[in-house]
């Protein structure tokens, strides 16, 4: 009993610590979405340059994810999760030389490796979290756990905004008028806003590292599953033979392609569509969809109770896709409402299609957990795609036609998934 007791105890504390992790990649995510606004300003980007922040960060996602599937078969979740952590804390503060050295180029390589960190992490922790319980209840448990997210989501945006956005936006006309000096030591002191935030967060993370590397963790967190290492090659064979699962990878891509999209562009859509509208008072917006996002993922995982999961996912998709479209044809303060109210029911999306996609993959787990993960590259893909369509029509606005679509590629993943038994 003392035993029994003890391991309870010490999965309650691993999934604590794990659900932390939720929080901190939160704020790497959603501070890309003050980057943007920033850089575009700093450095004079078009939409489809400034849009290379999500390239950038997703591309390290995409590569970096099957190598630490393949850590982690070798070395187990903990391990993985600590060298995550590693590369985030130190890819934080590879900003600091970037904002010495004034290079738009430094601070994408720098958002590489903070991605490879988070990759790491992402490839561990959703399925460490729905491997701790039953299979049947992985959906809510991952859902539970991913409502912690968008606390870090919306620390991240109140950092920007209170110590990255200057508030300062100038012209064209005005930066022309000003001479040499004064315009370099301007964007001297803008990419300098960015050192003490990441700064801060680059050791705070170094430290949680720290504490997870000194906790000891449930055996789960460190065994390999029998047969997982047998052949990777076969392992990405048999993925790659199970329909479903290539659907939910596609559903991955295209939701976090509309996510990462939606939020990247909300301070320029606001802009926009709301002449006069400051930088800081457009991301107060952004925080606004942030609170109903994580406001969503809670409401969401009590829906689950009453309503299967997929059936609500596939629910909230097609409500998406209408909401995107009216942000695309309607604009002005609707389509600001329309583009707000989509993160409400953007909530449960990643991680009931994570969960979903994993479904009775028993040795493919990690392998199958790192393709998923590897679909985040949507969010580059998208939000690349969004910013030419913008630079090509001179709006943001159409460019929100491409979330509508791939809200509608989920909606067709959940009717399918749900057609298939758990």
């Amino acid at each position: 009993m003392a035993g029994s007791g003890s391991d309870g105890a010490r999965t309650r504390l691993a999934v604590g610590l794990i659900v932390s992790l939720f929080f901190l990649w939160g704020i790497a995510n959603n501070l890309n979405d003050v980057l943007i606004p920033h850089f575009r300003k700093a450095f004079t980007l078009s939409d489809l340059a400034s849009g290379l922040v999500q390239s950038a960060f997703y591309l390290g996602y995409f590569l970096i994810a099957v190598p630490a599937a393949l850590f982690m078969q070798k070395y187990g979740y903990k391990r993985a999760v600590i060298f995550g952590l590693c590369l985030y804390g130190g890819g934080a503060l590879l900003f600091l030389p970037a904002s010495q050295a004034q290079s738009y180029v430094f601070f994408l390589a720098a958002l590489f490796v903070i991605a490879g960190g988070l990759a790491f992490l992402e490839t561990a922790a959703n399925p460490m979290v729905a491997a701790l319980g039953p299979a049947e209840d992985a959906e809510r448990r991952l859902n539970f756990a991913q409502a912690f997210n968008p606390l870090g989501s919306i620390a991240g945006i109140l950092i920007g905004r209170t110590f990255i956005l200057s508030g300062i936006e100038r012209q064209p006309e005005e930066i022309a008028a000003m001479s040499s000096s004064a315009v370099a030591a301007w964007r001297a002191e803008e990419a300098a806003a960015v050192q003490m935030p990441y700064l801060v967060i680059g050791l705070g993370v170094l430290f949680w590292a720290l504490l997870i590397a000194l906790t000891r963790f449930p055996a789960i967190a460190g065994r390999q599953v029998a047969g997982e290492n047998s052949s990777q090659v076969g392992g990405f064979r048999a993925l790659f033979q199970r329909p479903l699962y290539l659907a939910g990878v596609l559903a991955q891509f295209c939701y976090v392609g509309a996510q990462v999209g939606l939020w990247s562009y909300t301070i320029r859509y606001v802009q926009e569509e709301v002449p006069g509208t400051g930088e800081k008072r457009a991301a107060d917006l952004l925080i606004l969809a942030l609170i109903l996002f994580m406001v969503g993922r809670f409401a969401g995982t009590a829906l689950m109770k009453r309503i299967e999961p997929l059936r609500l996912l596939g629910l909230f998709a097609s409500i998406n896709a209408a909401l995107a479209l009216v942000a695309a044809l309607a604009g002005g303060i609707l389509g600001v409402v329309a583009l707000t109210l989509a993160s409400f029911f953007m909530s449960i999306m990643f991680p009931t299609i994570f969960a979903a996609s994993l479904r009775g993959l028993g040795p493919l787990t990690k392998l199958g957990s790192s393709l998923i993960v590897m679909a985040i590259i949507g969010g580059a893909v998208i939000t690349a795609a969004m910013g030419l369509l913008s630079d090509l029509s001179g709006t943001i606005r159409l460019a929100m036609l491409l979330p509508a679509g791939a809200f509608l590629v989920v909606l067709l993943f959940a009717r399918q998934s749900a057609r298939v038994p758990a």
